[in-house]
């Protein structure tokens, strides 16, 4: 028999065999649809966050445990008050340092519930070992703690890696004008120069240089939580000062933490605690750092206010999710409620962290609305 009498015999075969094999694609399209849907399927969920949490949710750890769950979270990042003039039609949260910046966003938006606090950091200064040191030496700080311990990357033997800002003696200084020059002990290091300051973030767009004049000017009017125009006056010129000595301020407390470890910059940076611990957890050499507490500070409790119901999801699923709590501490987040799990997981870090907070006073925040006078008044 020739090729002629083969051929529609060999096409009726090969019409089977492709016809069993579309079949066979079918079924496993559709059983791997309903696999996705038993647990693989994500939903995106689009939020505006503070670039302090950028790192967070690039985390794949991350990104692997919220799809677990069934989220793909997209961010883009924003200084927390800048956040109140974006447009938000698109996102399902915003995600602020704090709750002055989210209280304000929740009158301006449309939002699913109760805003949610599912961890909290607060804000510290990182000084170098030798500003930290005259400081001490004059009374603006105190020292504790050694380097030496198991801190990993230490300061070097003998150095203090933590400590406390005395809040008052640093805020009479300020009002002095005082210079590096003009405390004793600063002779021996031309890198301390000019007005003492600490560098902080433009409290009109940032979340942390707001909360700073917050805790200043609690302070310096005698522990009483600004409520009034009046209020703002009696320490408008102190926060002015504050302010107008450093110049130019950046809108994230990213950059100058950066510049800090770099090496460049001011040797006094405002920062949150989550900035130091990240690095101590992620064992990254932090050279001579040391960190200060702020005797009366104000803690950041950063704040999800949801936009849409999958965003509510995702704040609450943030709070309550063990490895995601987890994953938190390992970004230096304190976890609201379950202050244990970030003790235990620092605890080889404790030379640098005040694990407990002992001897620091959370000051009362203002209102987001006297909060916000008090900041132009301080930028003016």
């Amino acid at each position: 028999m020739g090729f002629r009498e083969h051929a529609p015999h060999v096409r009726r075969i090969v019409g089977i065999v492709l016809a069993v094999l579309l079949m066979g694609g079918v079924v496993y399209a559709f059983l791997a649809g309903r696999n996705q849907d038993q647990g693989t399927a994500t939903k995106t969920v689009r939020g505006v966050i503070g670039s302090e949490k950028a790192e967070f949710f690039a985390d794949p750890d991350v990104v692997k445990a919220l799809a677990a769950k069934g989220f793909t979270v997209k961010t883009e990042t924003s200084g927390s008050w800048d956040m109140e003039q974006l447009p938000l039609t698109d996102e399902d949260f915003a995600f602020p340092a704090s709750k002055a910046p989210a209280d304000e966003l929740r009158k301006k938006s449309k939002t699913q519930g109760a805003p949610l606090r599912p961890f909290y950091s607060p804000l510290v200064v990182v000084a170098h070992r030798s500003a930290a040191q005259v400081l001490a030496g004059n009374g603006l700080a105190t020292l504790g703690g050694s380097a030496g311990g198991s801190g990993g990357s230490g300061t070097g033997s003998g150095g203090k890696a933590s400590g406390t800002l005395r809040m008052g003696p640093y805020l009479d200084a300020v009002a002095a004008d005082r210079t590096w020059q003009q405390l004793k002990g600063s002779a021996g290091h031309p890198e301390l120069g000019g007005t003492l300051f600490i560098t902080s973030t433009d409290p009109l767009a940032s979340s942390s240089g707001a909360l700073y004049l917050a805790a200043a000017s609690y302070v310096a009017d005698g522990g009483r939580v600004a409520a009034d125009d009046a209020a703002v006056t009696r320490t408008a010129p102190l926060l002015k000062k504050l302010v107008s000595v450093q110049g130019a301020q950046q809108t994230s407390s990213d950059a100058p933490f950066r510049d800090f470890i770099s090496g460049v910059g001011n040797p006094l940076v405002l920062v949150y605690e989550s900035q130091v611990a990240s690095l101590l957890l992620q064992q990254q050499d932090v050279g001579d750092l040391v960190v200060l507490y702020p005797d009366t500070t104000v803690s950041s409790d950063h704040t999800l206010v949801p936009l849409s119901e999958a965003g509510r999801e995702l704040g609450e699923l943030l709070g309550t999710d063990k490895r995601l709590r987890e994953l938190a501490v390992r970004h230096g987040f304190r976890p609201q409620g379950a202050a244990a799990e970030f003790t235990a997981a620092t605890a080889a870090h404790a030379a640098y962290l005040n694990q407990q907070l002992t001897g620091v006073r959370q000051a009362p925040v203002p209102t987001s609305k006297v909060l916000h006078t008090m900041a132009q008044r301080a930028r003016s």
